[in-house]
């Protein structure tokens, strides 16, 4: 897996790729994922480039494959993807699978054209058929059903839509029959009222059956109409309004006879379209299912090519125009992998003269690679969210993997939630092979990829839960209490020890609401509980001040340390950068700043708890207060902790006040000695830098032995820095900023770890809460119906509990840890400026489909 410490050591190499065997060894390279390519054709633009053809024709094919996938998804057929990805394919067979799949294209379109076309017109020959049907019905209609118009003369025998009155009105009287959408009806008819004046007659019914649209291929309602017009310009603008209403037109039979034999042509035509329909669609699935058993196949190695072509964009054309040459960064110890990959490229290609690779020295700060396994994973993406890590500096990510889910633990601490999200992850963990579970998208996706934060989590809650002794809010006598109410009854003691102690009878028992343990008394405490908090505290009135107490006092310890291993953790970046001078002038008075304050006051916690007892505790001073003594210097002398408080505050207080200065001020006076020692000095740096490109610290010390990558000997050649490019200012106004940020943040950031208290006091006041109003009241009620009301508590019981204390409360303690490590831990040590390692390979791809078809 590599060290997770630090990045793995970078190098910038440069490939000589001969023409013939460039396509062949990114094939190579893209299947072992071994290298990071460098854009040599920065300046010229994506059309302007040399394989810009040969990228249009992975695009031409990627979108007859995407159409072909997009045609055999509607056919409803399976799409068999393979478990492993073919390799990019030969050049030699480039131009006969572009060739078939052009040719497949054109066979499907042209099919799925004449489907079309026939389902069109087996649609409209039905839509004429209801048409005809309904219709016949409408000249059989008497007179008191149709409105009356002044403009036709009146008959009184004869229906008004007969044939017989048809032709006794002749020329003059037209018909347009057809179909019409639902909702357009009313405005339909409207529209004829308003534009005709009343010179036309609108007879319309409903279909029993709803019927697909032609055009659309949506099923929808449709009402057929029957529109009898008077002249010839009267039956010009009603067959514009229907063209308007997008109305289904079909001829109207002037006769009875005509209306018999298109009613029989229309059958026969409907069975014929029914019969070649049917034979379309089975030969358009056979050609489909041929089609899908390598669609994805051919997908996977046009994605391939497609990558090969645009990292060939990148290199650069020697003189000869024979020889590609790239640039790439290659971890170290990936080095022999990158020579075999192009020998095996060379050697695939057939070529005489193998491609070949060398390093190069240079001065860029190369990308930023950290291995990862699936259980680091997730703890490397956290750190990543704040900022990839710069090169070769230290990773938090390795200790993230305790801290983190230790953190969230002290806030969520519950012996059952813990449990319950341990075995929600164990769950994930077991099943992580499953397909669904590894293609899993939003919310079950980020828990998937999160799986062994959560066990972590579970596991530490079920630890800090068994501290807090709280289960469910809840606490489980395991070993016993050691606490014991039968030694507080004067009975058990000696007259002498009753009268100065204050001991329980029978009438303190029966009067007294409240009885207060006094471990003072013999035999009333009688050691501290094995692990955790004591069960006894479960029941005492005063037990939220004792875990008050408890937890806000962890909490500092906690974080104090935190904040120390941070600023020790800096260190180990200046030792390995080789800048000493950082050490001295900045780590040291930071610890110091730290130390002499908050440290100090974890020392006075620590010793409070170890040297007072029960018998002692009422006279011991108050840290708060000892603590704000400290820097007011009090006129009026105080018991104190210990002898001699007074000067060790004293002098902590002044080692203070004398690191302060320091930090502002010693590493910009340290640079500035060194650059007028060495005025105008040329370096030899064999390897890349180390620190912010030229940035003035850099500029500063680059004479010095103590940041070169090796103790190389200054040489011919090397770059020259010139007296200018020193800023004394800049320097200093940044180690201003820094230190200001530093000293103000301590405080801050002391307080801010106090949230691990708050939230775990929130966490168990809401857990009390859900237990008291739910669980029991459930339990109280007596056993005719409490075992029927009992089954619905518990289930509602168990669904809050889920939603409101692992779901809602996890979340919560989840980003208050990610904050304790963005903010409070890793800004003493981590830069996070670099850039991700982002290699040349074919695992990174996407290989589903893209939606859009042709």
């Amino acid at each position: 897996m590599g060290s997770l410490f630090r990045s793995e050591p970078m190098c910038l190499a440069q490939l000589f790729l001969q023409s013939g065997t460039a396509y062949e060894c990114l094939s190579a390279l893209g299947e072992k994922g071994l290298v990071q390519f460098r854009d040599l054709n920065q300046n010229v633009s994506s059309f302007q480039r040399k394989f810009v053809g040969e990228v249009k024709r992975c695009e031409e094919l990627e979108r007859i494959l995407a159409y072909l996938a997009q045609e055999i998804h509607r056919a409803d057929i399976p799409l068999p993807e393979g478990e492993t990805s073919p390799p990019a394919p030969p050049l030699k067979q480039v131009l006969e699978m572009q060739e078939q799949l052009q040719k497949l294209e054109v066979e499907l379109r042209e099919v799925t054209r004449n489907k079309e076309k026939l389902r069109k017109n087996l649609l409209e020959l039905i839509e004429y058929t209801h048409m005809l049907r309904v219709t016949k019905t409408f000249v059989r209609r008497s007179v008191e059903f149709e409105p009356t118009y002044e403009e036709f003369p009146a008959l009184d025998s004869d229906s008004l839509l007969d044939y017989s009155s048809m032709q006794r009105l002749g020329a003059k009287l037209g018909f347009v029959s057809g179909l019409i959408h639902q909702g357009k009806v009313e405005a339909f008819e409207r529209m004829l009222w308003r534009v005709c004046k009343g010179y036309t007659i609108v007879t319309y019914a409903e279909l029993d059956e709803s019927l697909e649209d032609p055009e659309t291929g949506e099923v929808v309602k449709w009402y057929v109409f029957l529109i009898s017009f008077w002249g010839e310009q009267i039956g010009h603008k009603v067959k514009k309004i229907c063209d308007c209403y997008h109305c289904h037109i079909y001829p109207y039979p002037s006769t009875a006879e005509e209306r018999r034999e298109i009613q029989e042509g229309l059958s026969t035509r409907i069975q014929d379209l029914y019969t070649v329909l049917h034979k379309t669609e089975d030969y358009l699935r056979q050609v489909l299912c041929k089609a899908a058993e390598s669609v994805y196949s051919r997908a996977v190695q046009v994605k391939k090519m497609k990558a090969i072509y645009h990292m060939l964009n990148m290199c650069s054309l020697d003189v000869t125009n024979k020889c590609l040459i790239a640039e790439v960064w290659c971890p170290e110890a990936d080095l022999q992998g990158l020579r075999r990959a192009l020998e095996d490229g060379s050697r695939e290609s057939g070529a005489t003269i193998a491609s070949f690779m060398n390093t190069i020295p240079t001065k860029e700060t190369p990308p930023t690679l950290i291995r990862t396994n699936k259980f680091t994973e997730g703890f490397q993406n956290i750190v990543d969210a704040y900022g990839v890590g710069s090169y070769r500096e230290v990773n938090p990510a390795l200790f993230s993997i305790i801290t983190f889910p230790f953190l969230f633990a002290v806030m969520f601490g519950d012996l059952g939630h813990g449990f319950v999200m341990f075995l929600f992850a164990l769950l994930l963990v077991v099943n992580e092979n499953h397909p669904r579970l590894s293609q899993s998208q939003e919310i079950l996706g980020m828990f998937f990829n999160g799986r062994y934060i959560l066990l972590l989590m579970g596991l530490f809650s079920v630890y800090t839960g068994l501290i807090y002794n709280d289960c469910f809010s809840k606490s489980v006598n395991l070993f016993g209490s050691g606490w014991n109410v039968s030694a507080m009854y004067g009975a058990g003691h000696p007259p002498a020890e009753r009268q100065r102690m204050a001991l329980w009878n029978d009438s303190v028992v029966r009067r007294s609401r409240v009885l207060q343990l006094d471990p003072s008394v013999p035999g009333v405490f009688q050691g501290p509980y094995p692990l955790g908090i004591d069960p006894i505290w479960n029941l005492a009135t005063n037990r939220l001040t004792f875990l008050n107490s408890f937890k806000m006092k962890m909490s500092v310890i906690l974080g104090i340390a935190h904040m120390t291993f941070g600023v020790v953790l800096g260190i180990f970046n200046h030792l390995h950068f080789r800048k000493k001078f950082n050490i001295y002038l900045v780590s040291v008075p930071e610890l110091l700043f730290l130390l002499c304050m908050f440290g100090y006051l974890i020392f006075m916690i620590v010793y409070k708890w170890l040297v007072y007892s029960a018998e002692t505790s009422r006279v011991a001073p108050s840290i708060l207060i000892e603590f704000i003594n400290m820097f007011l210097f009090p006129s009026t002398a105080t018991s104190g902790l210990y002898a001699g408080q007074e000067h060790v505050q004293r002098l902590l207080l002044a080692v203070t006040a004398l690191a302060v200065p320091v930090l502002f001020l010693g590493k910009p006076l340290f640079l500035l000695w060194l650059h007028n020692g060495r005025s105008c000095f040329g370096v030899s740096r064999s390897g890349y830098t180390l620190v912010r490109k030229d940035s003035e610290e850099e500029v500063s010390l680059m004479g010095s032995q103590d940041i070169e990558e090796g103790s190389s000997p200054l040489e011919d050649g090397c770059r020259e820095v010139t007296c200018e490019e020193f800023n004394f200012g800049e320097i200093l106004m940044t180690q201003v900023i820094h230190s200001i940020e530093y000293c103000l943040g301590c405080i801050s950031n002391t307080a801010s770890y106090l949230r691990l208290w708050a939230l775990s006091l929130a966490h168990a006041q809401l857990s009390d809460v859900l237990w008291a109003m739910l669980m029991r009241v459930g339990l109280r009620v007596d056993k005719t119906y409490g075992v029927l009301l009992l089954l619905p508590v518990m289930a509602l019981f168990a669904v809050l509990t889920i939603f409101i204390l692992l779901v809602m409360e996890g979340l919560s303690a989840f980003l208050h840890a990610i904050r304790l490590h963005w903010v409070e831990f890793q800004n003493k040590f981590y830069v996070g400026a670099g850039t991700k390692f982002v290699p040349f390979s074919f695992r990174r791809l996407s290989w589903k489909f893209s939606d859009d078809g042709a």
